[in-house]
């Protein structure tokens, strides 16, 4: 087989899960090694389920909000429309929506500016309302969502 279908049909090394050999010597022993991030601890890339219950936490907080103006009728599609205000808006200021605050997640930027900005929160945002962006990500725990805004989900605690 040539050098370049081997490349390509043996899949991408950013599916490779950390410690796996990709043959070229560049696996990594964690998550975010190649980003330049800790193991553990603050700073350190956010896990799986931290990052599902804190968006569930966001849609549940959003309903409650999109309840409080619909009152006596369900909130409908309105609490999706809440969540993503919230979740824009709390991002692209703040870095953090509140089901991130509570557990102690931040979204930052990979080449380290210190804002996320407007533009890059409604882009991840509008992203994992499509879902499948969100549930495909990469050795580094980051989904399609956040490698197109330039993003990545640490441990702020």
């Amino acid at each position: 087989m040539s050098k370049w279908t081997g490349s390509w049909l043996s899949g991408p090394r950013s599916a490779l899960e950390p410690g796996a050999d990709s043959g070229d010597g560049t696996g990594q022993r964690w998550r975010g090694e190649r980003l330049g991030l800790p193991k553990s601890g603050q700073g350190s890339v956010a896990s799986t389920g931290r990052r599902a219950v804190a968006i569930l936490v966001d849609f549940a907080l959003s309903a409650g909000v999109a309840g409080l103006f619909t009152m006596p009728e369900l909130p409908r599609n309105w609490s999706l429309a809440a969540w993503f205000a919230i979740t824009v808006t709390a991002v692209a200021f703040f870095g953090f929506t509140p089901g991130h605050a509570l557990f102690g997640l931040r979204v930052v930027r990979v080449d380290g500016t210190t804002s996320v900005g407007l533009p890059r929160a409604a882009l991840r945002t509008a992203l994992i309302f499509l879902v499948i962006p969100a549930v495909i990500w990469d050795a580094d725990n980051r989904g399609l969502h956040d490698k197109a805004a330039g993003t990545i989900v640490l441990r702020s605690r």
